[in-house]
């Protein structure tokens, strides 16, 4: 990897690295570093309880969902692939609403892995479907669009049914799933999370240089040495259980998987081997810094951040569109 490229990426780890100290002392509730040094029992108490797992969630939920859209703007060869347009994230998050309202009595480790397992087969049927439609002639952008759309409604007119069949605790918990939050945060969630998160991270990595061979065409990349099959099942597999683990734990958080690996791309180039830990550190900063603000903007009260990062992707979703119709034109 140039040298270039190296100085960029460790200077996003940098500027990770920072965000994260600043935000732990950033909240409804400032927690100086110089008051937990006092050895004020409760303010401490307080940051490593409370404060840090949600700050240390952000990024690895951030970064997750950045490595996603990235995989499969390279799958799809197209900057607009994204699992929430393509309804991947509504997918989850629908499977996670039923294990919500239909909960079993498991073990404790069990029911620590339910709602991954659950939201990861929701991901991974849509997954599949998309994929499916994709490989067709005629699958075409317009056509997956209009298909992520279709499951969008699906699932979140599905999603509203079990509204409707649930009791108030059940309504709050599937209403901050629809919005996205970082503020059921513990420690055994971030433990869970990262023992899913980090083989489905390291699996990708290992694939860049096929994935990069994959954006010559399949025929190319298979006369390259590429079994193009198992690669792409491989790739589906990481993608899913990755938005599949996000969604368990913070809900639909929308746009990251959209913006940060396009942004990658146009500043590191299409090498995956360095888009790839780019996107992961960009999107890490991206989902801090959006959590940071929804939880500091209007406290002591708190706005969803799936909010906070539409208002941001939105936007450039249109810029998209508008500028592949004028280059096209």
């Amino acid at each position: 990897m140039p040298a270039v490229l190296l100085r960029s990426l460790w200077s996003l780890f940098a500027l990770l690295v920072l965000l994260t100290l600043t935000a732990t002392t950033v909240g409804a509730m400032k927690l100086p570093p110089e008051a937990l040094w006092r050895g004020d029992g409760l303010l401490r108490q307080i940051w490593f309880t409370i404060r840090l797992p949600r700050v240390l969630l952000a990024p690895i939920v951030g970064g997750a969902l950045a490595l996603a859209g990235c995989v499969m703007q390279g799958l799809f060869r197209n900057p607009l692939a994204d699992p929430g347009l393509l309804g991947i994230s509504s997918g989850a998050a629908l499977a996670v609403g039923l294990w919500v309202l239909l909960p079993l009595s498991l073990p404790l480790v069990v029911m620590l892995y339910a709602p991954m397992l659950a939201a990861f087969i929701g991901s991974l049927a849509v997954t599949l479907v998309i994929f499916a439609l994709s490989r067709r002639r005629d699958g075409s952008l317009s056509r997956l669009l209009l298909v992520g759309i279709a499951i969008n409604a699906l699932c979140g007119a599905a999603l509203g049914v079990l509204s409707w069949l649930s009791d108030d605790a059940q309504l709050r918990q599937l209403s901050l799933w629809g919005m996205g939050s970082l503020g059921q945060a513990q420690w055994p969630m971030l433990l869970v999370c990262a023992s899913l998160m980090l083989p489905a991270v390291a699996a990708i990595w290992r694939l860049a240089k096929p994935l990069n061979l994959l954006q010559l065409g399949d025929e190319d990349a298979h006369y390259l040495g590429v079994n193009v099959r198992q690669i792409q099942r491989r790739l589906l597999l990481c993608s899913a259980l990755l938005v599949a683990t996000a969604v368990a734990v913070s809900g639909v958080i929308g746009f990251i998987g959209l913006v940060v690996p396009h942004l990658m791309r146009m500043w590191l180039g299409a090498d995956h081997r360095a888009t790839i830990p780019g996107s992961v550190l960009a999107g890490a900063i991206l989902l801090l810094i959006a959590d940071t603000a929804a939880r500091t903007l209007a406290a002591p009260a708190e706005m969803p951040v799936g909010l906070l990062t539409s208002l941001l992707g939105a936007p450039w979703f249109l810029w998209l569109i508008f500028r592949k119709g004028a280059q096209h034109a």
